[in-house]
């Protein structure tokens, strides 16, 4: 399955992964490549446990816009 992403750093430099479609997705790495491996693995661990709890694997996500 392929899952979009979002990546932010920190005050501290540190690198932010977080899978919108996956509930409480989210993992860290000092690098950008370590986040995305992180956020890999941190993605197969929810579904794991939502497909045990029968729960829904993934949410729907969706763009809007928005005027500034």
């Amino acid at each position: 399955m392929r899952f979009t992403v979002t990546l932010d750093r920190d005050e501290d430099g540190v690198w932010i992964a977080e899978c919108p479609s996956i509930p409480g997705c989210v993992s860290q790495g000092r690098t950008r490549d370590e986040a995305l491996k992180n956020v890999r693995d941190a993605a197969a661990l929810c579904m794991e446990v939502r497909a045990e709890k029968g729960m829904p694997l993934t949410v729907e996500t969706a763009q809007v816009e928005v005027t500034v």
